[in-house]
């Protein structure tokens, strides 16, 4: 799948904390890195190659040429059991040549006469040493190499010591500075990778722009509203009770809009309201659509036929164990085990019965749903979820039209197509899709429209008191303080 730079954002908004503790882990290797590494010290000593020739300007330039040449071939003797060997012996050393051999680097720079002889060791003190007497015996070992076998005469290769090797103050690594740098580089970039790799394969429906692609790409039905995520939700089961005036009463209120026009020749009465799997919010959604339908006046009733895990009755404070199965049993009669939530209905689930799929489906269930229709302007039925039990597309022949909940985030695409088309099959039609606990800023700018309702002050007494200083000031001897209290004003007496 192809990102471009939106994409790219999104994932930082959406996989920030996955990023975010990728990074900090990248940068905390670096730290570490730098502390659990042992220090080590470099000590370089300078060298100054040169022949011993005459002062003729033709012969230096000669023999400059000739130095120039040969320094190249003697940085490999610097590393050579020739010199290695005498160092590791005269120093005492607790090592082999070989391994000497490793903490020493030899270097001629191209076009000079310079060979630097660099020595890395733990011990600031001993990389100095090792490298001076590298240096010492380096030069030696030179010498006897360019002095002829047949001549008793001085080698004409002079090696001069222009800068000994003294006592580094800092450790050469670990750089602590570069460490922490890689390390938060690449941690980024793991982050990145990572978080780009985690949106690739997440299917799951994140607002309600991939929850509508995913319904329009299978033929289904529109997203008729989504409900921001709120912390309160859990504390307070109907969204209305809380804020008449919040984002998520909104949302609500939007799906009571939207499902009036989503069967305009047959206005669907009774609305079964499902979800793919459990813990999607279906039973928020059943609660809070029966309330929002109440809140225009319609007399509305919610059962809870989710007889798997009924929740409706403890969200609402009211009793489990009277209610749907008490009814079709027989051992009450249906007006008997209906509860009041305010402004609505509530016919709890009763005691979990053992064959929940074969009591929905029977006659008698769809001939209490009847009867609720005929009492009530609506009836909302939480239900069991879809693709784990066949609750659901049983009581499909007392249904009008189901609603299908959606959870951001947790619900994925293939569940989504799989759930509708189970509902499919039963011939009742799906009335829409309602995307649960979406986050409020990956829903538009809808959501940034949100007001706090303050209602007005009285200004009945700010008049009066108006009023009333103006007559003061016109009706002469009239004090608004002494009407007030019910105080006579005394009058003047004559003289």
């Amino acid at each position: 799948m192809a990102l471009d730079l939106r994409d790219y954002l999104r994932v930082l908004s959406r996989r920030w904390h996955i990023i975010a503790l990728v990074t900090v882990l990248g940068t905390v290797a670096g730290v570490l890195a730098s502390v659990l590494v042992t220090p080590e010290y470099r000590a370089t000593t300078t060298l100054f190659v040169s022949l011993q020739a005459d002062t003729n300007t033709a012969q230096l330039n000669e023999g400059n040429s000739f130095a120039q040449a040969r320094v190249q071939s003697y940085a490999d003797v610097a590393e050579s059991p020739a010199v290695t060997g005498p160092v590791v012996k005269s120093l005492g050393l607790t090592m082999t040549a070989a391994q000497l051999a490793e903490r020493v680097e030899a270097e001629a720079p191209l076009n000079t006469v310079l060979v630097r002889l660099t020595v890395t060791d733990t011990n600031a003190a001993q990389a100095a040493l090792i490298s001076n007497s590298v240096a010492r015996r380096f030069t030696d070992v030179i010498r006897k190499l360019e002095r002829p076998q047949s001549s008793k005469l001085p080698s004409p290769v002079r090696l001069t010591v222009t800068h000994p090797a003294a006592v580094p103050t800092a450790p050469s690594s670990p750089n602590t500075a570069v460490n922490v740098a890689m390390g938060l580089a690449v941690g980024l970039l793991l982050g990145l990778g990572l978080g780009v790799a985690l949106e690739t394969v997440d299917t799951s429906m994140r607002d309600s722009k991939a929850l509508a692609e995913c319904l329009a790409a299978a033929g289904g039905p529109a997203v008729l509203s989504s409900i921001v995520q709120d912390p309160r939700a859990a504390r307070q089961p109907v969204s209305l009770r809380d804020d008449m005036h919040s984002p998520r009463a909104e949302g609500f209120r939007k799906l009571r809009v939207n499902l009036q026009f989503a069967q305009v020749d047959q206005r669907p009465k009774v609305i079964a309201v499902t979800s793919p799997l459990p813990r999607e919010g279906k039973s928020s959604v059943s609660v809070n659509l029966a309330a929002t339908l109440a809140e225009e006046g319609a007399k509305v009733c919610l059962i809870d036929c989710d007889l798997r895990r009924p929740s409706i009755a403890p969200a609402l404070g009211l009793v489990r164990d009277a209610g749907l199965t008490t009814a079709l049993v027989g051992h009450a009669e249906l007006h008997e085990v209906l509860q009041s939530a305010g402004t609505f209905s509530v016919l709890a689930s009763g005691r979990i019965p053992p064959n929940p799929t074969q009591l929905l489906g029977s006659t008698y269930f769809a001939s209490l749903l009847r009867t609720l229709a005929e009492q009530f302007d609506h009836v909302v039925v939480d239900t069991a979820p879809v693709l784990p039990f066949a609750d659901t597309t049983a009581m499909a022949p007392a249904i009008d039209g189901y609603l299908l909940v959606a959870r951001a985030g947790r619900t994925s695409r293939s569940q989504v197509i799989d759930a509708l088309r189970i509902l499919e099959r039963v011939n009742v039609p799906v009335l829409g899709a309602v995307l649960n606990a979406a986050p409020v800023r990956g829903e538009g700018d809808a959501h940034a429209y949100a007001y706090t309702y303050r209602p007005k002050q009285d200004t009945t007494a700010r008049l009066t008191a108006l009023v009333s200083s103006r007559l003061a000031a016109v009706v002469p001897g009239r004090r608004p303080a002494d009407k007030q209290h019910g105080a006579r004003v005394p009058s003047k007496t004559r003289s």
